[in-house]
């Protein structure tokens, strides 16, 4: 059993950053590769970014590459996600979630195979 406990978020302005950090804890967080996703109102859930299991690979949605920067610190069982450049249109709330598999997409059957969900942050960008 693992447990994902995401803070972070907030309310700032387009253009503005901010870091989200996500903090495992219970037994083998070490197996599972981290991620995060979002979810927009009246929209389905979107995966943002994913790391490793060593922290040494990550792969990006397209709508944040460039701008957003995932990492990973295993000592601290702690995933973090630098979000530079916001625009409104990163308005959502983010879940962090725990994979066996280092995926590079997540159709709404793969969204099913995430086995632990944190209970997510909002972070709302105004123009």
């Amino acid at each position: 059993q693992v447990q994902l406990v995401e803070s972070g978020g907030g309310s700032v302005q387009a253009g503005d950053s901010l870091r989200l950090s996500c903090t495992a804890s219970g037994n083998n967080v070490w197996q599972y590769a981290l991620a995060w996703f979002r979810q927009a109102p009246g929209k389905g859930r979107e995966f943002v970014a994913i790391v490793s299991r060593s922290g040494g690979n990550s792969y990006y949605a397209d709508p944040v590459k460039g701008r957003f920067t995932i990492s990973r610190d295993n000592a601290k069982n702690t995933v973090y996600l630098q979000m530079n450049s916001l625009t409104p249109e990163d308005t959502a709330v983010y879940y962090c979630g725990a994979d066996r598999s280092y995926r590079l997409r997540y159709s709404n059957e793969e969204l099913n195979e995430v086995e632990f969900w944190g209970q997510g942050t909002q972070v709302s960008v105004s123009s």
